[in-house]
């Protein structure tokens, strides 16, 4: 249980978080000038007028209002169900990582399992849209981080966010499981049809985490904020696919302003979605190809303190073996290479190999009932992941 604070307190903190036009910058700023929130809530008009600028005191009074008092009773509500609490900086709870950076939270609601927030952890942060083999490399890096004993940080959006969570989730209830950072309140769920991933979370012991009161719903605006707090929660940040105007590259950009690691999969030059990673390689972020590649460079210092079931770490051991059995085990096929390792149409092939089409065609079935390749949707031949 989390260390509680008195309701007058909670509720202190609770106003200055709603204060319209005081952000969190502000609030420190806000707080070095009085002892507590509590005194913040007891000062007179004229003495906040003689700390505070005109806007600010304008605000302060402001959340004086019915309107936040009714928002803060709903939060107080909200914080007496099971595993649903209000954290403040001076809670032994909130996240230490979080709490030194210069904008953390002034109030963070969340709901789940608090342990999570004291473990080492790394985000995993990429395109909505990403490629079929970006959600692969996204999945299969936190599977293999979770199961060394590192939580997985991303924000539940779309394509690479929800990959990295399914791959924790994959590494079962002994890993070090997922959190996921909303950019709106902890009561909605965005995008909707990641509510069911979202119980997936809650029933394995992961946590779901956010600045925003209940009821906030989803704004192009709120997404930048929630990134922050992605990297501010993390030891380092992997960007797996983005493009390069993106808010993967912010998150990647505010890790580095936290003096945070920025870790990059590099992918293939003619795709749009490889130009957010090589950038960042190009920029200094440490180009990655493995799970292993992050674990070796944040060293030992970030090494998770936990022990794991010999079954768990039995199945990390048997796939990385099972990875290097095929990889040296080719096919003998004269496509193979010609193939390469990017998506590759049928004419590109023939092209390549002088093959006529119907001697092509044995080559690829042979190869396809081997499992060797898959044809994608649109209609491209790709080695499958066992192979490449």
């Amino acid at each position: 249980m989390p260390h509680t604070l008195s309701t007058e307190m909670l509720t202190a903190w609770l106003r200055l978080s709603m204060t319209p036009g005081l952000g969190p910058i502000s609030a420190q700023r806000l707080l070095s000038h009085f002892s507590c929130p509590k005194a913040v809530e007891q000062c007179s008009p004229q003495q906040l007028a003689a700390h505070v600028p005109k806007a600010i005191c304008e605000g302060l009074l402001a959340a004086r209002g019915e309107a936040v008092t009714r928002q803060i009773l709903q939060a107080l509500e909200w914080a007496l169900e099971p595993d649903q609490f209000i954290l403040t900086p001076d809670q032994a709870q909130y996240p230490a990582q979080l709490r030194h950076t210069a904008d953390a939270p002034t109030v963070l609601y969340a709901k789940g399992d608090l342990d999570r927030l004291q473990q080492p952890a790394l985000a995993i942060v990429g395109a909505r849209n990403a490629t079929a083999d970006g959600l692969e490399h996204a999945s299969d890096f936190a599977c293999t981080l979770a199961r060394r004993g590192w939580c997985v940080v991303s924000g539940l959006a779309q394509g690479v966010d929800a990959a990295a969570h399914r791959g924790a989730l994959q590494a079962g209830p002994t890993s070090g499981g997922t959190i996921a950072v909303l950019g709106t309140g902890a009561d909605i769920v965005y995008p909707r049809h990641h509510a069911e991933l979202a119980r997936r979370i809650l029933n394995t012991r992961g946590l779901l985490l956010t600045e925003f009161p209940l009821g906030t719903p989803a704004r192009p605006h709120h997404f930048p904020r929630r990134n922050r707090i992605v990297a501010g929660l993390s030891h380092g940040v992997l960007v797996v696919e983005a493009a390069l105007k993106s808010g993967s590259l912010l998150t990647a950009k505010l890790a580095v302003e936290m003096n945070r690691e920025v870790f990059a999969i590099p992918g293939s030059i003619v795709s749009p979605l490889s130009r957010g990673p090589h950038a960042l390689i190009q920029e200094g972020a440490k180009l990655v190809e493995r799970a292993e590649d992050i674990l070796d460079e944040l060293g030992a210092a970030h090494a998770p303190a936990f022990n794991f079931t010999e079954h768990a770490t039995q199945a990390t051991s048997t796939t990385v073996l099972t990875g290097e059995a095929a990889a040296k085990a080719e096919p003998c096929s004269p496509v193979w290479d010609a193939i390469g390792y990017d998506p590759v149409t049928e004419d590109t092939l023939q092209q390549r190999t002088n093959m006529l089409p119907a001697i092509l065609q044995c080559e690829l079935l042979s190869l396809e009932l081997n499992g060797d390749i898959e044809r994608r949707p649109n209609g491209r031949i790709v080695r499958t992941r066992r192979r490449s």
